[in-house]
């Protein structure tokens, strides 16, 4: 009893934080299917997350940010948006936690590859618009490895053959004997 014991109590401390640390990262999600593009702001009202907003109300811009694969995550008074929907605490917390970015007073907009690279677009408190033609460029001139990466395709479960019509129906399993105790 002891044993199982152990061998329980030892398998929680190892997969536990696996298991945590997979459930709640909004860019391991993405990875392989789109290029995030966080900016995170002190305010709702700072410029650079406004005239990012306003430019993404213009079709074309719309149109150019969903042809290169780009999702915008925002970040304004710890309060998070992907794509213009709220994301929960926990989920913000975790966004800014996998950035990794330390304290800073300024607005910060971060291009993340498919293949994961981090690429500071701006890191300033000057106050200064970011032209989205800007980010466009920076998603062009990455390298051509980032472009290629694709997400892992789910596997498939196995799908049992159909048996022909003309089949007969098997016999009836034997019922399995009980198991014996264990002794410890």
């Amino acid at each position: 009893m002891l044993v199982r014991s152990l061998t329980l109590a030892t398998l929680l401390a190892v997969a536990g934080p696996l298991f945590a640390a997979d459930s709640d990262a909004p860019l391991a999600k993405e990875l392989g299917k789109a290029r995030p593009l966080v900016v995170i702001a002190p305010s709702s009202a700072d410029p650079t997350l406004r005239g990012l907003n306003d430019a993404l109300k213009d079709p074309a811009t719309q149109a150019a940010f969903k042809e290169r694969g780009l999702v915008v995550y925002s970040v304004a008074n710890m309060m998070g948006k992907r794509e213009d929907k709220n994301l929960e605490q926990q989920t913000t917390m975790a966004l800014i936690r996998e950035l990794k970015l330390g304290a800073s007073k300024g607005t910060k907009v971060i291009l993340v590859g498919k293949d994961g690279e981090r690429h500071v677009l701006k890191d300033d408190d000057t106050g200064e618009k970011i032209d989205p033609q800007a980010i466009l460029k920076a998603v062009d001139e990455l390298p051509a490895t980032e472009k290629a990466v694709t997400a892992p395709e789910p596997v498939a479960a196995a799908v049992p053959e159909p048996k022909a019509k003309d089949s007969k129906p098997a016999k009836p399993a034997k019922p399995a004997a009980p198991p014996k105790p264990l002794e410890d």
